[in-house]
């Protein structure tokens, strides 16, 4: 009888876990996060976990309202509060104020407001931020946005190539500076079920 050798098996390489990509942020927008956790953790949840607990006792729950949008609300609670808890615990805070030299102080990276003429002679002025900081309102930019990219390293008087979807641009730099970024803090969002229990709980 024939016997099959069993050839040695190459041990499998096993990957080493990748670590989660860096959240650069500032100061004041990391503070964000965290408010915005505290809020749902100590005050929001609660107030929902007690408006489902008084709907479940009011009946059949598959034709509750109350209750069938509580469970709703508080797994968008949950889920949010899991996606600010990955977003700090990856957070890489820079300060835009801290002391610089060199050509950190004089080159575009984090934190940097960078002046800049287009192709077609007009002055834009844009911050580089975090990806949980982006207010167009106040032209700041994600660090990890086409433009911002296009900006990086760069100093006053370098000519920069950006790419966008939109198309091909030339941009001259102005001026880099780095000053404190204002960030708008978190404030509890109207209509939050904390308020209606803050409120129904006020004696006039």
């Amino acid at each position: 009888m024939l016997t099959r050798r069993s050839s040695p098996r190459s041990p499998r390489a096993i990957a080493a876990p990748k670590d989660p990509p860096r959240n650069y942020i500032t100061p004041a927008g990391l503070q964000r996060l965290r408010d915005e956790r505290r809020f749902l953790l100590t005050r929001e949840r609660p107030a929902v976990t007690e408006v489902v607990a008084w709907a479940a006792g009011n009946g059949d729950r598959s034709e509750n309202a109350d209750y069938q949008y509580g469970k709703r609300r508080l797994r968008q609670i949950d889920s949010r509060i899991r996606f600010l808890t990955k977003r700090i615990d990856a957070a890489h805070v820079v300060d835009p104020e801290a002391p610089r030299s060199g050509r950190a102080a004089s080159q575009v990276f984090f934190g940097a407001t960078v002046t800049y003429r287009s192709g077609a002679g007009a002055e834009q002025t844009v911050t580089i931020v975090g990806a949980d900081e982006v207010d167009l309102r106040r032209r700041y930019i994600s660090w990890a946005s086409p433009l911002a990219r296009a900006l990086m390293k760069a100093g006053p008087g370098d000519r920069v190539v950006l790419r966008a979807p939109a198309g091909t641009e030339h941009l001259e730099i102005l001026d880099v500076c780095y000053q404190r970024v204002p960030v708008e803090p978190f404030s509890e969002p109207p209509g939050a079920e904390s308020q209606g229990k803050r409120r129904a709980g006020r004696t006039d």
